[in-house]
């Protein structure tokens, strides 16, 4: 028999990022897991990572007593069950956390066996769990909230394998001010915009480039979260503290991409934000002198009808949708296009008319996914109304909960269509994924890169987006899907040796500088800058 102080000594925390694909390499790295591992207390010692899209976790290594964090979102719910399970019956605490957890957190303690679940965000929370588990005491529900950005940890990549990931990401805001239907993180994470202070995210993207990575994913909900409309709209209304507040976040924005701009100049940035970010040209200028050379950008639809099925009716469509995203590239910032097929509107037409318009707009990469009621959002809510007094049945499992039925006889699609089947859409899917990512349409895109081996890279990094998001995914049959797979593996190997960078050991973070200098300035100028930009100079006090 072991002491109580023995006992503690051999327990070990392991942080498992679930996944039934397992490449060998990943291209972004999970960034909670390191976020959790700076977040674990030093009496429990370093944690063990495991990232499944790496290698599935070895049942053998979990050991009684051992604390077992698992996050889920709804893709992966299902495998993070079973992780789970497996835990618990080797005598380990089994503890989840992640969007879906959050949602779901009954379901998580039930199906997944958990003796706890951590709602909201894990950076404090996280640190509570392991210390009663490690008393043999812990809760069943631990409340994470929406913390503040001052309280944000900085991952521990110290505990990364550099040679596992082609990118590291750093996460810079929490939460979107936007309500599309199809989307949950608005109410998950909030729409009040919760931001690091720029120097801490520096300080991380740093220690990163010391290791050898260059591209940096920025990790954010949406890295524009302060439009022109805000700021009329909080004028026109005479709401002055709301306009300090909106003033402040967008001069923190350029303070951050002030300091970006200081970074070794081999880097390159990635972020996600929304279209509107198309007339605010000052901030695309920013961006680019910051080397923040792409965003993923969610478009959606191409046409009025389908804008307003997702509550996105304030997106542009037709020649001015196509002429907007050409403002991104045409200012430096490459869009990665993000599009939805089955929308009631939705046409047999719709398919071909969404590649016209990609290639038209001139988009550099795209993704093309099937409608899918996730919960949290607008379109779930309404789709399990629909469903609850006939609910329909796919074994023991109602469709409203489609995370749980197995990937082998999971449908495609869940919600019915007025006029297509869903396999006709999952097959007209697949063809607009097969048409924008053909050899030749990659290499016309890759004129965008400033020499042969950049292009090349293009052309590598294309073609495993498309095998990794397309040949694996729900839109595919079980036969295309192993041969994806095997494709991505090798193609990953290809790419991982073209995005490293020899390490930068010596490399400082920047020197800080109080006040706005003249990109600061400029927060507060553009295509409205003249009649706006004087009442919008108000820093907070934390400034």
């Amino acid at each position: 028999m072991y002491s109580h102080m023995e006992r503690l000594d051999r327990l070990s925390v392991h942080l498992v990022n679930p996944s039934d694909n397992s490449f060998g390499t990943a291209v972004i790295t999970p960034r909670w897991l390191f976020v959790l591992a700076a977040a674990t207390p030093r009496v429990a010692n370093d944690p063990i990572l495991v990232d499944e899209s790496l290698e599935q976790i070895a049942p053998e290594t979990i050991q009684p007593g051992d604390i077992v964090g698992i996050s889920v979102h709804t893709g992966n719910a299902l495998r993070g069950y079973e992780v789970g399970r497996m835990a618990r019956s080797r005598g380990a605490w089994v503890v989840y956390g992640g969007i879906h957890a959050t949602l779901f957190p009954e379901e998580a303690l039930e199906r997944g066996e958990g003796h706890a679940v951590v709602t909201g965000d894990g950076d404090v929370a996280w640190g509570k769990v392991v210390v009663d588990c490690m008393a043999g005491k812990p809760e069943r529900i631990y409340e994470g909230g929406r913390i503040g950005g001052s309280e944000f940890l900085a991952a521990r990549w110290d505990l990364m394998d550099p040679e596992k990931y082609m990118w590291a990401s750093v996460q810079t805001i929490r939460g979107c001010p936007k309500h599309c239907s199809f989307c949950s993180v608005w109410r998950t994470d909030g729409q009040k915009p919760r931001q690091r202070r720029f120097q801490s995210v520096v300080d991380e993207i740093v220690a990163l480039r010391r290791l050898g990575f260059r591209f940096i994913a920025l990790a954010d909900d949406n890295f524009y979260p302060v439009t022109f409309t805000d700021l009329r709209l909080a004028k026109e209304q005479n709401n002055l503290a709301r306009l300090e507040e909106l003033t402040a976040i967008r001069a923190e924005r350029f303070h951050l991409m002030e300091e970006l701009a200081k970074l070794p100049k081999d880097m390159v940035f990635y972020t996600q934000m929304t279209m509107e970010a198309g007339e605010d040209v000052v901030f695309l200028d920013a961006m680019k002198k910051a080397n923040i050379k792409g965003a993923l950008v969610g478009i959606e639809a191409v046409t009025p009808e389908g804008l307003k099925a997702v509550y996105k009716d304030w997106n542009l469509s037709g020649d001015a949708l196509a002429k907007q995203l050409q403002t991104f590239k045409e200012h430096g910032v490459h869009v990665l296009g993000s599009f939805i097929f089955g929308l009631p509107t939705d046409k047999p037409s719709t398919f071909d008319a969404t590649v016209a318009m990609a290639q038209k707009a001139g988009i550099t990469f795209a993704q093309f996914v099937m409608m899918t009621p996730f919960p949290g959002t607008v379109d779930f809510g309404r789709w399990e109304k629909e469903q609850a007094e006939n609910p329909t049945m796919v074994g023991d499992v109602p469709i409203t909960r489609y995370w749980l039925i197995p990937t082998a006889t999971r449908p495609k699609m869940f919600t019915p269509h007025p006029t297509m089947s869903s396999d006709e859409i999952r097959e007209r899917t697949q063809k607009v994924w097969d048409r924008f990512y053909n050899w030749g349409a990659i290499w016309k895109r890759s004129a965008c890169c400033p020499n042969i081996t950049s292009r090349i890279a293009f052309m590598f990094l294309s073609k495993l987006y498309r095998q990794m998001y397309a040949g694996t995914g729900i839109s595919t049959d079980s036969a295309r899907r192993k041969k994806s797979k095997a494709w991505a593996k090798w193609t990953a190997r290809q790419c991982k040796k073209l995005f490293r960078a020899k390490p930068m050991p010596e490399l400082a973070s920047p020197a800080w500088e109080l006040g706005l200098s003249g990109l600061g300035q400029a927060a507060f100028a553009g295509s409205e800058g003249a009649e706006m930009s004087g009442p919008f100079i108000v820093i907070s006090k934390e400034q």
